[in-house]
């Protein structure tokens, strides 16, 4: 008879509440005065509730961001909202819930790009290194058949960033070209 009445009064709490549901969100801030603030507004602006905030200015990502982690309650219909509008602000959203999205690196490319096919170079990366190119920015300043460079954004899965630019690094290689990559880790010594 206990169990009947607990399953009762958790049909009634869920009732009750909305069916508001707790959720952590996993995102990656720039060490900047007032990041943090913007990274919570979407959050209070499309109905979640805030319950904790894990802040660690000493801890960072291997793009030398601070991790944050927030725990926050919504009604599930409005989380996806959420993580989209934190998306929309510009937000690095490295987890959401169970749902895992991938990170975002910036590598230039320099050399004869358009000489060596840019057409192939973006489809080997996006092969070899697992990466969906995102943007591209392309300076020919003395004409395509000189050196140039390129700008590439890039999306990747959580926690492979050594291994695209591994593949990266193997395909400038191959065609001659110089790799600028982003500095990695929080070290500056």
């Amino acid at each position: 008879m206990t169990a009947v009445s607990d399953d009762s009064a958790a049909e009634e709490n869920a009732e009750t509440d909305g069916g508001v549901r707790a959720y952590t969100v996993r995102l990656e801030l720039v060490d900047e005065p007032g990041e943090l603030l913007r990274a919570l507004a979407p959050i209070a602006d499309n109905g979640g509730n805030l319950l904790s905030i894990h802040h660690e200015r000493g801890n960072m990502t291997p793009r030398g961001h601070i991790p944050v982690e927030v725990d926050l309650e919504s009604p599930p219909d409005r989380f996806d909202g959420i993580v989209d509008a934190l998306r929309d602000a510009g937000v690095n959203v490295i987890q959401a819930g169970a749902e895992h999205y991938g990170e975002e690196i910036n590598v230039v490319l320099v050399g004869n790009i358009v000489e060596h096919d840019l057409s192939n170079t973006l489809s080997r990366i996006e092969d070899e290194a697992n990466a969906v190119v995102r943007d591209l920015s392309l300076s020919a300043p003395n004409g395509t058949e000189a050196v140039s460079s390129a700008r590439i954004r890039l999306a990747i899965d959580s926690g492979q960033t050594d291994a695209a630019l591994e593949a990266i690094r193997s395909i400038g290689s191959d065609k001659e070209l110089t790799v600028v990559e982003p500095l990695l880790g929080g070290d500056t010594a």
